[in-house]
């Protein structure tokens, strides 16, 4: 066994070490107040619980880097201007994150602290995405959710072709998005360097950029939401022009030993409902293993993450699958790791990858590891039902030492999750911001109460325990 969840990593570009491998992702944790803003005693609540445990990096969850583009309405917040007033509230998130009033430092190593962050795009909805209402959103090209059709151009100037009609809900939901401008895409890559800097100068150990789940930067690499013909189309050429100037632009406003991560959602690139053939979901593979491959090769990311399909079946461990989208992200976690160091120059640091989706058991983290699937273990809504869940963890680990076997066997969940008994209804469109469904709302109002036991706790001056 050549890895063990507990062993630390370091991480290439910026040279941080992580003291284990254990990462709690992002996770919308929906409690700020309506129409977005700066974080709460409900996010100290929170990330306080997670805090006390040994976890190697906590992540948050996603900070829009624009005000009117939110998701579903109560969202952290970049502030528009950066002083020791809007900075408060972010330095105390990082100080809960790092531990330093819940646990005693020199007993335990502090985890990491990143905020991700985020624009929506098209996805911010009408009613609570923070626009007046007729006011649509901003997006690659003016294709909206549900549509399935293609775009055309005419004198530099893109124009939807005749659109599928979405579905009644996401009609209500969702307009047609305003394609963005070169100015416009100027002030979003200012803004992802502004969260940046507030991350910076609240004391966080870095960002993550939040390339995924049919968000903005996601939307510029699909060619089923962007149909542009400029230097910013999904042309080979041109695809990660956004992406790689916001990571330029951050990195020469940064000290080297701040951590830059981008997320990538393998599922993105296989549309919600499609059933394509052996070949196809190979083809769509190559695709975005290009696009890791050429990340990795900037030289400026500490870790990718990776997120899609569901570890959990043993199936995804041989060839065969049970779906397509679970097919497309075994064959993209086998080869990731693979296809980044294809051709990589020689002084370049290669990104670790981060493993999300289904690592439920210490069988899967244990399996991911020796596989070589992963460098770094994503854990997302276990983390919501065990926060504790590296104490878990090395238990088990200790009780198969003693046992004379090891983790790679035990298979037990780490808790049981809601998701099989919370059935969204048919008429739901499947659509990656709202499809979740009722799932996430359980999972949202676990956040919750998690933040106000702890809110109460403090209140009444006992330290959680």
């Amino acid at each position: 066994m050549t890895s063990q969840p507990f062993s630390s990593v370091t991480l290439p570009c910026s040279g941080r070490t992580m003291p284990n491998k254990l990462t709690k992702v992002a996770l919308y944790e929906h409690l700020a107040k309506i129409y977005g803003g700066l974080p709460n005693e409900y996010h100290m609540g929170l990330y306080a619980e997670w805090a006390k445990y040994d976890w190697g990096m906590i992540i948050t969850g996603n900070v829009q880097v624009s005000r009117d583009h939110l998701t579903l309405g109560r969202d952290i917040v970049v502030p528009v201007l950066i002083n020791e007033e809007t900075l408060a509230p972010f330095k105390k998130l990082a100080r809960t994150i790092h531990a330093d009033n819940s646990r005693d430092p020199s007993t335990s190593s502090c985890p990491l602290a990143v905020m991700q962050l985020s624009h929506v795009g098209r996805q911010s909805p009408n009613f609570i995405g923070g626009r007046t209402l007729g006011v649509p959103p901003l997006a690659p090209s003016p294709v909206r959710i549900g549509s399935n059709k293609r775009g055309r151009s005419h004198d530099g100037v893109t124009v939807p072709d005749a659109q599928d009609t979405p579905h009644p809900l996401l009609r209500a939901l969702f307009q047609v998005p305003r394609e963005m401008t070169h100015d416009n895409i100027m002030e979003v890559q200012q803004a992802f360097v502004r969260g940046a800097l507030t991350a910076l100068g609240a004391g966080f150990d870095g960002v993550q950029l939040h390339c995924a789940h049919g968000y903005l930067l996601a939307q510029f690499l699909n060619p089923k939401s962007n149909i542009r013909t400029d230097q910013y189309s999904v042309a080979p050429e041109n695809a990660l022009r956004m992406v790689r100037e916001i990571v330029g632009a951050i990195r020469d406003v940064v000290p080297k030993d701040f951590i830059v991560g981008i997320k990538i959602n393998s599922a993105d690139y296989v549309g919600a409902g499609e059933r394509p053939s052996d070949e196809r979901v190979l083809k769509e593979a190559q695709h975005v293993l290009d696009h890791v491959r050429s990340i990795a090769h900037w030289g400026t990311i500490d870790f990718i993450e990776v997120s899609g399909g569901d570890y959990e079946s043993p199936d995804f461990m041989n060839t065969k699958a049970t779906s397509p989208r679970q097919a497309f992200f075994a064959h993209f976690a086998k080869n990731a790791r693979e296809a980044m160091k294809t051709d990589a120059p020689a002084d370049v640091a290669v990104p670790l990858i981060l493993l999300t989706g289904g690592l439920r058991s210490p069988a899967h983290l244990q399996t991911a590891l020796d596989a070589g699937h992963a460098d770094i273990l994503g854990i997302g809504r276990s983390s919501i039902v065990r926060p504790d869940l590296p104490v878990i963890l090395n238990e088990r680990i200790t009780k198969a030492t003693a046992a004379g076997t090891s983790i790679a066997s035990d298979d037990e969940p780490f808790a049981h999750e809601v998701d099989a008994h919370l059935k969204v209804p048919s008429w739901f469109p499947k659509v990656p911001l709202i499809g979740a469904g009722v799932a996430l709302a359980w999972y949202n109002m676990r956040m919750r109460w998690i933040a106000e036991s702890q809110r109460k706790q403090t209140a009444g001056g006992e330290r959680p325990s």
